[in-house]
């Protein structure tokens, strides 16, 4: 609640006005569960909206959005994961050749397997952080985390 909030009941009360103040979470109860069911069913319909577009649709205010999408709908905004793809013949193939040179080259140099750095079976790639944006949802806790293929 606002400080001018709060300065404008405390003016109210003063001048007797008490029945024309509204107090959220007495008055409004089902006014409430009606902005909850409308944000439930705008977030269903797309999880990748952000809280700002979700507000701006259902026409209430960022925070009592996020209020709604963290305590009632006990929702989280997680990015996918990033799932590697399997190698392609040629990636295998272009592996196996420079092992091949690797292991020629290391039977001619005594301390050469010290010089190595090794890694797994994946290809790494560099992601765009508007992609992974993008990809990031809304989803209830305790879900697994989606994700993405690469």
């Amino acid at each position: 609640m606002s400080r001018m909030q709060c300065y404008e009941w405390f003016k109210r009360f003063k001048r007797a006005e008490c029945h024309s103040v509204k107090i959220p979470g007495l008055d409004d109860l089902p006014h409430q569960q009606m902005t909850i069911s409308r944000v439930h069913a705008v977030i269903h319909g797309n999880r990748r909206l952000t809280i700002r577009e979700v507000a701006d649709k259902v026409g209430i205010n960022i925070g009592s959005c996020h209020q709604i999408f963290t305590e009632r709908l006990q929702l989280r905004h997680v990015s996918a994961k990033f799932v590697p793809r399997l190698l392609t013949d040629d990636q295998k193939e272009n592996r196996v050749e420079i092992s091949q040179e690797l292991l020629a080259i290391a039977n001619g140099i005594e301390n050469f397997l010290k010089n190595i750095i090794t890694g797994d079976e994946t290809w790494v790639y560099g992601y765009d952080v508007e992609t992974k944006m993008h990809s990031s949802q809304w989803i209830v806790k305790g879900s697994p985390r989606p994700k993405k293929h690469g």
